[in-house]
């Protein structure tokens, strides 16, 4: 892959992971989407992220269309939590379910297996090992059940 390209999902990542900090800010803080959007997104603070306009036009389609979507993509989730209840799953974890649904159905062009991928690694990054096989379970349970229903094409 060229440096343009890797450049090009590297930004992708970094956007994810903006659309999660926001979405947790929002939900945890109780904050608006704009102080949310300042609080995450400072290049000058060592938590900050700058990013490029396309990828913040990302993050942000991402983390308002997670949010606006928030009970339809709990009802997504719901059925494939073997012997869980929905308010006992961790904030992040939640988050990271959230935004990979909601990226499977609102951004078809990304390879679902990228989209798979990129929760595990936020998974990985904000929650720790131990959630990433819980993230992943719940993840298959979904796209397979997005997929029979022909709203996920692979």
């Amino acid at each position: 892959m060229s440096d343009a390209g890797a450049s090009r999902w590297d930004e992708r990542h970094r956007a994810r992971e903006v659309a999660l900090r926001v979405l947790y800010q929002v939900m945890v803080g109780h904050v608006s989407f704009g102080d949310a959007w300042r609080l995450v997104e400072q290049p000058d603070d060592a938590d900050g992220v700058d990013l490029d306009p396309p990828s913040r036009e990302f993050a942000a389609r991402l983390a308002a269309g997670c949010w606006e979507a928030r009970d339809s993509l709990d009802a997504v989730i719901e059925p494939h939590l073997l012997n869980w209840r929905l308010e006992r799953i961790a904030v992040l974890d939640k988050l990271v379910l959230w935004l990979a649904i909601h990226e499977w159905l609102s951004a078809p062009a990304t390879p679902p297996r990228v989209v798979l991928s990129e929760a595990l690694e936020l998974t990985r990054a904000y929650s720790g090992d131990a959630a990433v096989k819980f993230v992943n379970g719940v993840l298959d349970a979904v796209y397979h059940k997005l997929k029979q229903e022909g709203r996920i094409i692979d």
